[in-house]
């Protein structure tokens, strides 16, 4: 779990199994950030993993010759292993591959520990080559971790590296696996906080689970000269969007007045409104340009203005924005 007091890292809190966004009324809810050894199973972790004594000559001692990699000893029973290790991974995954985080508990595999004359945990040891080449003792203050690892792991491309973290970040989304795209995205906010992909990614996965004051919250901390750019303008627009429909009601009232009169313009747009907070972007787009179809002048061209937020919220290389781009330039200039 994030560190108490880490700010302005984004926290989350998981307090609620249905909803592990849940607000605390606070800048966000506090991340979990894999305090468990367990979290090499999950997408977007493969940087890190545990080892035991018979893996340990592949897991770090071949793997050291492609990359660094840092091994953690920590044993359960270690108060300060639990401060430390989430620290660790937290600053791994956001130097996005330029190096590898190996944990070994020494209760059940205590002689690698041993034969590298290790005698009191936590301790990390940063192996290039195939030999040990630096590490430290006790639980260090974060900001002294991440110097550690730029240490271990050079500066690198930090570009690369950002680009790599929100690519796991992608991926744990695609996955299905939200708390491991949030970890990945608050580290970023932390350390990198111009990435707006994160902040974005951040926000949205925040609004996604109900927490809207905590999303608006991470758009609000974005660098003031870049609060307008468009991938946060999405992500405002669509909270607005989202808003708006949650006070419209059930779509069966509407398509009750649409059975009974297709002419009902202001019952097909609320429709659409709610069809997009539903998730069926492309049935609210088809609402709306049937009535950009019907009647342009309606509402002053309302359902034409309205479908360009869809768009804003939606992205430009959004395919469903793509095909109803088409669908409306058909309509305008036919």
């Amino acid at each position: 779990m994030a560190q108490e007091g880490s700010a302005p890292a984004a926290r989350m809190i998981m307090d609620d199994k249905n909803n592990p966004y849940a607000s605390n009324g606070g800048y966000a809810a506090n991340v979990q950030f894999g305090a468990t050894p367990a979290a090499s199973t999950q997408p977007g972790k493969d940087l890190i993993k545990d080892t035991t004594t018979a893996s340990f000559a592949a897991d770090v001692i071949q793997e050291s010759r492609q990359q660094p990699v840092l091994v953690d000893f920590w044993a359960p029973w270690c108060g300060p292993c639990k401060q430390l290790t989430p620290m660790l991974e937290k600053a791994v995954q956001a130097a996005g591959g330029r190096v590898k985080l190996v944990k070994m508990n020494i209760d059940e595999h205590p002689s690698i520990a041993g034969q590298l004359g290790i005698q009191s945990i936590p301790a990390v040891i940063a192996f290039k080559n195939g030999q040990p080449v630096d590490g430290f003792m006790g639980a260090l203050p974060e900001s002294q971790v991440r110097d550690f690892i730029q240490r271990v792991g050079g500066k690198g491309e930090d570009d690369a590296g950002i680009a790599e973290a929100l690519a796991a970040a992608a991926e744990a989304r695609a996955a299905g696996d939200p708390t491991t795209a949030a970890e990945i995205y608050s580290a970023l906010v932390e350390q990198a906080p111009e990435t707006l992909e994160a902040v974005a990614g951040l926000a949205e996965l925040l609004f996604e689970a109900g927490n809207v004051q905590g999303a608006l919250a991470i758009l609000d901390g974005a660098p003031a000269d870049k609060k307008d750019a468009p991938v946060l303008s999405a992500v405002r627009a669509k909270i607005s969007l989202a808003e708006q429909a949650a006070s419209l009601g059930e779509a069966a009232e509407f398509e009750r007045r649409l059975a009974a009169d297709p002419r009902d313009h202001q019952a097909r747009f609320d429709l659409a409104m709610i069809q997009n907070a539903e998730g069926k972007r492309m049935e609210a787009a088809d609402n709306l340009l049937a009535i950009v179809k019907a009647d342009r002048t309606w509402q002053d061209d309302g359902a034409r203005a309205q479908l360009l937020k869809f768009f804003e919220a939606w992205g430009p290389t959004d395919e469903v924005t793509l095909a109803a781009r088409r669908k409306l330039s058909s309509i305008l200039f036919s």
